[in-house]
């Protein structure tokens, strides 16, 4: 009985090893803490108001940035700029243009504000993207719509909104959170998958897959990050001005390769 017992033990603890041996070295290549008085411009754009659904209500007004006990608080307000003819504004953060990288991980620790229509997200686009196959791909980390208690995490690629494919793979999940709280919501981009999180836990896997359909990978190639407190649109309903401001922290930023991966070049 002593040796079967000793016999197992050797065996769990070989399985422990091999599995610990085949996970990710990850290491630091990227960060920003938000500990400045300032955003950080070397870093950092903010994202010019556009015509879809998503940025339309995008602004660079001051009022919408604040740097304060180590976070980025992005905020969604009714505008008090006369000569704005939109009368709601939010802020957004990107690296475009700044820095991108392929493959590694990155993480954001955030707590997310809510109201009627707010529509908080982070995200990543192609530097450069390859639109021989339409939509060039996307990646949404986090999604949150109003009050939920869950997030959204999709892909979004030719093979996904042109085709039509969303199923095989499936291109989205959800993933419970505590919206009261700080979390930190990530992605683990590999060769042959990506590995979405919520607290350094596997929340969706989106594989890449042997078709004869385009599209299906566009994840071969830089991607730059995208933080902001989006507003309304068709998907998460109207804007409750009433209920606002409404705002997101984000604590921090990090983005980690593997140790034996080339690091990431700043975008051109």
């Amino acid at each position: 009985m002593k040796t079967h017992f000793l016999f197992l033990l050797m065996l769990a603890v070989g399985l422990v090893t091999h599995a610990q041996a085949g996970e990710p070295k990850w290491s630091l290549v990227w960060k920003d803490d938000f500990n400045s008085a300032k955003l950080d411009t070397n870093k950092w754009s903010k994202i010019e108001r556009g015509p879809s659904n998503w940025d339309r209500h995008m602004s660079a007004d001051p009022a919408c940035y604040v740097l304060k006990h180590g976070k980025l608080i992005l905020r969604g307000i009714v505008s008090t700029n006369a000569a704005d003819a939109t009368r709601v504004i939010t802020g957004g953060i990107t690296t475009q243009g700044k820095f991108s990288f392929a493959g590694g991980k990155v993480e954001i620790r955030a707590k997310l504000g809510h109201s009627q229509g707010a529509w908080p997200a982070f995200w990543m686009l192609p530097s450069q993207p390859h639109r021989s196959n339409g939509y060039p791909g996307e990646i949404d980390i986090m999604e949150h719509l109003n009050f939920d208690k869950i997030i959204y995490q999709t892909v979004h690629t030719h093979y996904t909104l042109d085709l039509g494919i969303k199923t095989d793979p499936l291109s989205h999940a959800t993933a419970p959170f505590n919206p009261e709280q700080f979390n930190v919501f990530g992605l683990e981009w590999f060769p042959d998958k990506l590995v979405f999180t919520v607290n350094s836990r596997a929340t969706f896997t989106y594989p890449r897959i042997q078709t004869d359909k385009k599209g299906q990978w566009p994840y071969d190639q830089p991607y730059y990050l995208m933080l902001d407190m989006q507003l309304g649109g068709g998907w998460v309903g109207e804007i409750d001005e009433k209920q606002l401001p409404v705002q997101m922290e984000i604590d921090w930023v990090k983005v980690y390769q593997e140790k034996n991966q080339p690091k990431p070049n700043p975008s051109r």
